[in-house]
């Protein structure tokens, strides 16, 4: 099983959809840009199509000409990327076994980490019995949280708020779903948020970060790894 431990004491980079500052997201282009830009993960969405395929894509309608299959993209790291890992952002439901499978099929189930905010794919993919690592997102859109426009100041406080009840939630939805780890979008990013997940054995996962204040923050707090459109942000944010 992949670990996500920090290393030379910096969280691991996690390149976002590829790395989509750099190159078109979602595609094996993209993918190559985040390797050169020097990540230890690629990350991508993995959603299914009208006529049943799985492809690389964060909807259906980013589906184009350079959308690999899910095949072809597990295909890449096997043939071009060989020492790089895979984060897998399930984008459905009822499909875990067919991602699983063919994870185990290209044998990159000890390179890769597999998450989804769908509580019952987490735990789906959890209970399958594929050697991959599972993470739980937690994002907080799905709290209808906004700290812009007319209701910012109601929006802080609730963000406020529900940066202090994301700590006591990790044990109840890790135990739930059986997921190995935690992913939180970066607001929701404490030291009590990190330090909850550690005593359960569980790495923390912040996205989408892109700017370095927001990085030397989350590093700070102590979390294992960083997805980021723009790996190159690290070389002047954390490794100067």
């Amino acid at each position: 099983m992949i670990e996500l431990e920090r290393r030379n004491g910096r969280p691991l980079r996690i390149g976002h959809r590829g790395a989509a500052a750099l190159a078109p997201e979602n595609t094996l282009r993209s993918f190559r840009a985040a390797i050169e830009a020097g990540v230890d993960l690629v990350e991508f969405d993995v959603i299914e199509i009208a006529d049943g395929s799985l492809v690389v894509a964060h909807g259906p309608g980013d589906v184009g000409p350079d959308t690999p299959t899910l095949d072809e993209a597990l295909r890449f790291f096997v043939d071009e990327a060989p020492g790089i890992g895979l984060h897998l952002d399930l984008k459905l439901t009822r499909r875990e076994q067919d991602v699983v499978g063919a994870i185990c099929r290209f044998d990159l189930a000890g390179r890769s980490f597999v998450s989804s905010y769908y509580l019952g794919t987490a735990r789906a993919v959890a209970a399958i019995d594929g050697g991959v690592r599972v993470g739980l997102t937690i994002p907080r859109r799905i709290f209808r949280i906004s700290d812009q426009g007319r209701g910012a100041p109601l929006g802080r406080l609730a963000l406020w708020t529900l940066r202090r009840v994301t700590p006591p939630l990790v044990r109840p939805l890790l135990a739930v779903t059986r997921a190995h780890d935690v992913v939180l979008h970066h607001s929701l990013v404490t030291r009590s948020s990190v330090r909850a997940a550690h005593a359960r054995g569980a790495a923390v996962v912040t996205w989408t970060v892109d700017d370095p204040d927001i990085l030397a923050r989350v590093a700070e707090a102590g979390v294992d790894a960083v997805v980021t459109n723009d790996p190159l942000i690290f070389t002047s944010t954390l490794e100067t």
